[in-house]
């Protein structure tokens, strides 16, 4: 993989070419940057939860302050990558236009890594994925299953959904923005948010390479995913700015899940302290246990000062540290690695082998036990799997036999007046000319097109109106 090609500054639409007066003087990775921003998309993220599904609380974070944060953190490591490169001459190609070039990237794929995803977090993708893994062989079109219309490849879309995918079909085609090209973003920062290159019937976690530990695309976007990589010259391996991107995004919610479960009273300033000596000492071998070692500094120093809060200042202060700690140790990994990753080999995510590495599985670990596993999330997230089951049971049927030969129920045309008209558009764009089975398929997307679009409290709204509570 060359540089030169893999930020290709080329869009898919041709409306992404037009003279101007020379009056814009923005480099093409700049407007995408704009184009996003300015998306409404892109504004819903404000009310779609990142750990804390309907939470009430105005600290914690959610998908916007999220990907603001993997934004920035993205472009710093980028930076960081990119001037220890230049400064150690380790590829004559890679000039301060890539460093600059790679760095607007990063920032515009950070904002744009979870715009896919559905309400409630990651467990709103683990909601769909087990409600068509339980439902789909059940339902009929006509006088035959569903499955029986629809390829391998097509069912395993929606048994395996993501909400990487899903980030993927929102910017390419269903954020209308001026044509059926959606935000028309360059093919550089499209191919720079695929973080598993392979197709939903090709994902196979047993094989040792990250890459294809989960889908990147749906069969919906084959062709676009085939263009992208042409373009940009990656085939079927990661683009190298998608470690970069996934390493951010690593540093960003592993810091963050800590900091948010810390302030919602989940663990003490005790108990983190008692579970980094439980991960750490056995790997450090030694008398001084860095990361816990700045964490008592952090805490003696608020007691010293008489802050009025010390375990939270030792603790949020004790993050910031440990965030530029991973930044080097990301930054140690992309570059002892370089030429695996860009001969596309390198099987790992960045962090492998590193400090970092152990670091960030041991704040997922801590995470895991003291928030993701307590009485109140457990509770929130029964109640969002909940939402996103009935909106899945009511929509569904409808969209089934919705532009089919088959007749439609008064309820069914009521759910299927409830869809915004723009994501019907979009379904009929693309469905026109194609076969049955094609459409069918479609229609099932059109529905988790519109769930996916919801924010929080949207979809908590419809299913409240929907089952006539106050």
């Amino acid at each position: 993989m060359e540089w030169t090609r893999l930020l290709s500054p080329r869009r898919r639409g041709e409306y992404g070419k037009r003279k101007t007066s020379g009056t814009d003087l923005r480099s093409e990775f700049e407007k995408d940057y704009h184009r996003i921003i300015g998306s409404a998309s892109f504004r819903r993220l404000q009310d779609k939860t990142q750990v804390f599904p309907l939470d009430k609380s105005d600290f914690i974070r959610t998908r916007l302050t999220h990907s603001l944060e993997v934004s920035s953190l993205a472009k710093s490591l980028g930076q960081n990558i990119s001037e220890y490169i230049i400064q150690n001459h380790m590829d004559n190609q890679f000039d301060y236009k890539t460093k600059e070039d790679m760095g607007a990237i990063l920032q515009c794929a950070g904002l744009i890594h979870d715009i896919g995803n559905p309400p409630f977090g990651h467990f709103g993708e683990e909601a769909i994925r087990e409600w068509f893994r339980t439902n789909l062989h059940t339902l009929e079109y006509g006088d035959k299953p569903v499955t029986e219309y629809l390829s391998s490849q097509m069912q395993n879309d929606f048994y395996n959904f993501e909400g990487n995918a899903q980030a993927l079909r929102l910017v390419s085609k269903l954020h209308f923005l001026v044509n059926e090209n959606g935000m028309n973003l360059t093919y550089a920062l499209l191919n720079s948010i695929i973080k598993y290159p392979v197709p939903s019937n090709g994902i196979r976690t047993d094989s040792g390479n990250i890459k294809d530990k989960k889908m990147g695309y749906f069969h919906s976007e084959e062709d676009l995913y085939y263009s992208i990589v042409a373009e940009t010259g990656a085939a079927s391996c990661r683009h190298p700015l998608t470690y970069i991107l996934e390493a951010a995004d690593d540093i960003a919610y592993r810091t963050a899940d800590i900091e948010d479960a810390f302030k919602k009273g989940c663990f003490s300033y005790s108990d983190l302290v008692k579970e980094l000596h439980s991960h750490l000492d056995d790997y450090y071998k030694g008398d001084t246990v860095y990361p816990i070692d700045v964490l008592k500094r952090q805490y003696k120093r608020a007691l010293d000062t008489k802050v009025s809060a010390p375990e939270l200042y030792a603790v949020q202060n004790w993050l910031v540290r440990m965030q530029g700690m991973l930044i080097h140790s990301a930054t140690r990994g992309f570059v002892n690695h370089y030429d695996e990753i860009m001969s596309g080999t390198y099987p790992y995510d960045i962090f492998h082998g590193t400090d970092g590495g152990v670091l960030t599985d041991t704040l997922g670990d801590v995470a895991y036990k003291y928030a993701f596993m307590s009485r109140s999330i457990l509770k929130l997230e029964i109640a969002a799997g909940r939402i996103i089951d009935f909106l899945l049971e009511k929509f569904v049927p409808a969209f089934l036999v919705y532009d089919s030969e088959y007749p439609m129920g008064m309820m069914e045309k009521k759910m299927i007046s409830l869809i915004s008209e723009n994501y019907k558009q979009i379904y009929h764009t693309y469905s026109k000319g194609k076969s049955e089975p094609e459409k069918l398929y479609l229609r099932l997307m059109l529905v988790t097109d519109f769930i996916c679009g919801m924010t929080d409290s949207y979809a908590k709204s419809m299913y409240q109106e929907l089952n006539g509570i106050d």
